[in-house]
């Protein structure tokens, strides 16, 4: 018999500590019919009774239960968030202005690597001028 009130104080217990840390972690605007510190206190001062009434009363409703008349979804389809489009075209304007500039710059560093070619062929071709000068010693 002592076992099995042990036992229930101690799932009472775990009970009470799961509720007030839920409630706790709950942000203000998400808690249901009393405010966050109402809530606090009627878990601690009625454990059982407030931990109980804060799962069927006080907790935020999660997208599997009813919402209250007004209220929009927490979550939606991606291509209805204005905000995550503006984002995507942004990224999508960002990686082509990238592209561009890294196609740009090959281009030019191709230009001066044939430059520098040129440069090098230019004298060979011609020969050096100074060995067709004659040399003057005064």
């Amino acid at each position: 018999m002592v076992r099995n009130i042990i036992f229930a104080a101690l799932v009472a217990l775990a009970v009470t500590i799961y509720a007030l840390i839920e409630c706790v972690r709950t942000r203000p605007s998400d808690v249901r019919s009393l405010p966050k510190v109402g809530w606090v206190a009627a878990i601690i001062l009625l454990p059982l009774i407030g931990a109980g009434l804060w799962f069927w009363l006080g907790r935020p409703v999660t997208g599997g239960q009813r919402q209250a008349p007004g209220t929009r979804p927490a979550t939606g389809a991606p291509d209805d968030d204005e905000a995550f489009l503006r984002n995507l075209e942004t990224q999508r304007r960002n990686k082509a202005r990238d592209e561009e500039l890294r196609r740009k710059e090959a281009e030019l560093k191709e230009r001066e690597r044939k430059a520098a070619e040129e440069n090098h062929k230019k004298p060979e071709e011609g020969g050096n001028q100074s060995e067709d000068k004659p040399h003057h010693t005064p």
